[in-house]
């Protein structure tokens, strides 16, 4: 991870969550490689659950815990652990929503996105980022890896639970946005 402070200033936050629709309906959320807390803390301010945050670096977890407390938020849960070996330490189907930030040019992302299919109620959604292939960015993964949102709506299909919620959105200046909401079972 770069310098926090650099970090922030690469990210719209209120921005992103009000692009997914985050506010006081939404229920509990889980977050995929909290980091800062960067987004952790923002969104526990602004819905009536609870944030699950989970990173697999400790430090990024205590960093997290740090933050939320210093902001006097009370709902965020954070915890150390590999979402692809335990899951997002959630009940199935516990959460209105699942973030995967930046994340899914990893060599797994269909598991990844299986697992947050798991965790999301019928109906939530899977709410994804990730930088734009169209342009130069100042961070990132190499273009070369970085998905487009055609292959992450091909991806939540193969999971079987998750379909495209509508289509891909800019999140400027380095990002784009991709609902796959959750429905009911296998097809």
């Amino acid at each position: 991870m770069p310098p926090q402070d650099y970090w922030e200033t690469l990210l719209d936050v209120p921005g992103i969550l009000d692009a997914f629709g985050f506010g006081a309906q939404t229920g509990d959320v889980a977050e995929l490689g909290c980091g800062y807390g960067t987004f952790t803390v923002p969104l526990a301010r602004r819905i009536r659950g609870t944030v699950h945050a989970v990173d697999i670096e400790p430090a990024m977890v205590e960093q997290t815990l740090a933050r939320a407390r210093a902001a006097g938020v009370a709902n965020v849960l954070a915890s150390t652990r590999d979402v692809l070996a335990t899951g997002f330490g959630v009940p199935a189907g516990a959460c209105d929503a699942v973030l995967l930030f930046n994340i899914l040019h990893g060599e797994e992302p269909v598991a990844l996105l299986r697992a947050a299919a798991e965790a999301v109620r019928p109906g939530g959604i899977v709410a994804v980022i990730h930088w734009r292939t169209d342009l130069d960015t100042p961070r990132g993964p190499p273009a070369a890896i970085r998905p487009t949102p055609a292959q992450i709506a091909a991806w939540g299909g193969e999971t079987g639970f998750l379909e495209l919620a509508g289509p891909s959105f800019a999140l400027p200046p380095w990002h784009y946005g991709l609902s796959l909401r959750r429905h009911g079972g296998a097809r």
